[in-house]
């Protein structure tokens, strides 16, 4: 009996650790299906969250061309209007000599006859097709799908504008949008380029663009009914895209034979509206391959027990391991992509994003450059906790090696030690450098816009595939800082002249008061006779005399600190300079602009140190109206021009 209870506790022993490993297993697998089940929740959200951001952004792009086409039409309505003869070869040149910009591919002149003036300078026989009398009737307007008057097989917009002269409508010019090539002419490309975009006549259901079905433009009612996903309605979504409404669908694509994710809503442009769609494989591919490798650990955690108890022990310890590096690094890489998704704006956050990944990769260095950028800055460097920005220069040194590396077609470059960086830098360019990994960033026509470089790492687990995990997060960061960059530009900058505008003046005149005081001169100008120009010689003429003096005060005073604040006012800030060097160059433009026959009022107001910003352009200000009180005193303006 004392050997039987002696074996007894030993059975127990093992026993109660088989059978909480066995319970632990089915947990891990219960586990398991609900982490994949809520992780394919997430990846859905995501999804559903990126096709509304996409989405909205692509109406928004589509909206600004549209404003911008409509802009460039009544530009040139205005000179067409002009020509006595609406079918001279002189017009028919300049409607053959557009070219495409924004969405429209060509103009064309519809005349009160029902023919059109096409591209080519040929005249076409639109009646039965095309009513002037409609059309004008509607003033400017976007016109639903039609077909082209050239080649009928072809699905086109036309985006009319009137030609008025002396208050009648004259023609139509109208700009032909090609449905067919809209998406790639436009930069259409969702999802990264894996999603498909839609932009559906509500009303009638047509497809104008439909990038699912490349070279098809059919009907979406004459589809039919879908097969959706549990908790959709075909009808419901029918009903969705008629109303105007904003709604996610998930329906079987019969394309792909799998779940399309669909999102759509209202565009301002008629009753159009724009869809985006994403197939579930994409939505789904990290899901997926967390999926497939849990499904591979389980398995061979499941042969490891019944091979050798202790070793599956030690296997899962160090695999667990690894799954919670990767887990880290999933983190760290979304915490990267959050950070960056704004960064064009809050330049905090590139400093941010860098100083992760110095975090994670355990480097000295970060760096990021944006390559063939005309914007600044265009590079960014976290080192030893300090930041630095500014221009790059790459035709030369550290960077150029490493952009011409890129160039021959090489996706990674890894340097490990003395001879590998020998064999790509000079001894100069790799002076404190002990390793270093870079990765090219391109944007979404494959080019190189970006080089993102780690220096001196310490970290040894899979930095290589950390960086390249985050090239997409980089590349859009690109993108958004070009477009933020050139809207901004577009705005501070005046259209006429190429001067800055009110708007940067406003804001530049807050910075020289809050810089250190120093010698610094206001120069005052205002135009004299536009006024009168204007009324007896066209306002063309004015503009004429209106861009002479901004080219003037470019090449005396340049551009940096010259704005245009009025109609036929304009300031210009010298810093720096002696009250005679002032002096010199207001009297050049004048002469400048004496010769060309325009005439300018200048009043000048130099302080050595000023105090209030404001009180130096008052009395540039009122020198100004002393010097042009003078001017007409000598002789009436329009007196005067005769004379001379």
């Amino acid at each position: 009996m004392k050997r039987v209870n002696q074996k007894a506790p030993n059975t127990v022993r093992l026993s109660r650790p088989l059978l909480i490993t066995a319970v632990m297993i089915v947990l891990i697998v219960l586990v398991s299906f609900w982490v994949i089940h809520y992780i394919n929740h997430i990846e859905e959200e995501k999804c559903f969250n990126r096709l509304y951001e996409e989405a909205g952004d692509l109406a928004d792009r589509i909206e600004t061309y549209v404003r911008s086409d409509r802009e460039e039409l009544e530009l040139l309505a205005n000179v067409i209007a002009g020509y006595e003869d609406l079918e001279s070869e002189k017009l028919r040149n300049l409607l053959s000599s557009y070219t495409a910009v924004g969405m429209m591919s060509r103009m064309e002149l519809l005349l009160p006859d029902d023919t059109v003036l096409v591209s080519d300078g040929t005249k076409v026989d639109a009646s039965g097709r095309i009513s002037f009398a409609a059309e004008a009737a509607k003033g400017a307007h976007i016109t639903d799908r039609e077909t082209d008057l050239t080649n009928t097989d072809q699905y086109i917009v036309r985006h009319y504008v009137p030609v008025i002269r002396e208050g009648e409508t004259v023609a139509m010019l109208y700009g032909v949008v090609e449905l067919g090539r809209l998406p790639e002419e436009a930069n259409l490309n969702p999802y990264g380029g894996q999603g498909a975009l839609y932009i559906i006549d509500g009303e009638t259901g047509d497809f104008l663009v439909d990038t699912w079905h490349p070279g098809e433009t059919g009907n979406m009612w004459a589809l039919g009914e879908r097969e959706m996903a549990p908790g959709y309605d075909p009808e419901q979504m029918r009903q969705g895209v008629y109303n105007g409404e904003s709604r996610y669908v998930v329906f079987v694509s019969r394309t792909a034979g799998e779940y399309l994710y669909f999102y759509y809503e209202p565009m301002a442009i008629n009753e159009w509206r724009i869809a985006v769609s994403v197939p579930e494989s994409v939505v789904f591919a990290s899901a997926s391959a967390i999926e497939r490798a849990m499904n591979i650990f389980l398995f061979v955690e499941l042969i490891c027990f019944i091979l050798y108890f202790l070793w599956m022990v030690r296997y899962v310890r160090r695999v667990t391991g690894e799954k919670q590096h990767q887990l880290e690094m999933l983190n760290y890489i979304y915490d990267v992509e959050k950070l960056l998704f704004n960064a064009h704006e809050r330049k905090e956050n590139i400093w941010a994003a860098l100083e992760k990944i110095g975090s994670i990769l355990g480097a000295e260095s970060v760096s990021f450059w944006v390559v063939g950028s005309q914007y600044e800055p265009a590079s960014f460097l976290w080192k030893d906790g300090a930041f630095r920005e500014g221009r790059k220069e790459l035709q030369e040194g550290h960077v150029a090696k490493v952009l011409a590396h890129f160039e021959k077609g090489q996706d990674t470059l890894e340097a490990s030690h003395d001879r590998a960086l020998e064999a790509v830098f000079t001894s100069k360019e790799r002076e404190g450098i002990d390793n270093c990994i870079a990765v090219p960033v391109a944007d979404m026509a494959g080019d190189i816009c970006g080089i993102l470089e780690c220096c001196n790492i310490t970290v040894k687990q899979t930095p290589v595939a950390l960086l390249k995990n985050m090239e997409f997060s980089f590349s859009m960061f690109c993108r958004n800082l070009k477009i933020y960059t050139e809207i901004k530009k577009r705005g501070d900058r005046d259209a006429l002249t190429g001067l800055l505008n009110r708007n940067r003046y406003e804001r530049d005149i807050l910075k020289l008061d809050a810089e250190e005081r120093g010698a610094l001169a206001c120069v005052y100008i205002d135009v004299n006779g536009l006024h009168e120009m204007n009324n007896t010689q066209g306002h063309d003429r004015g503009d004429q005399m209106l861009r002479a003096v901004g080219d003037c005060i470019r090449t005396c005073f340049g551009m940096e600190q010259a704005y245009r604040i009025g109609g036929d006012e304009f300031i210009v800030f010298v810093a720096g300079e002696t009250e005679a060097e002032v002096q010199r160059r207001s009297e050049a433009m004048e002469e400048a602009l004496k010769a060309k026959g325009y005439y300018v009022s200048v009043g000048i107001q130099w302080e050595e140190r000023f105090s209030v910003l404001a009180d130096l352009v008052k009395a540039a200000e009122k020198k100004m109206y002393a010097a042009k009180e003078r001017f007409y005193e000598q002789a009436p303006y329009e007196g005067r021009r005769a004379r001379e």
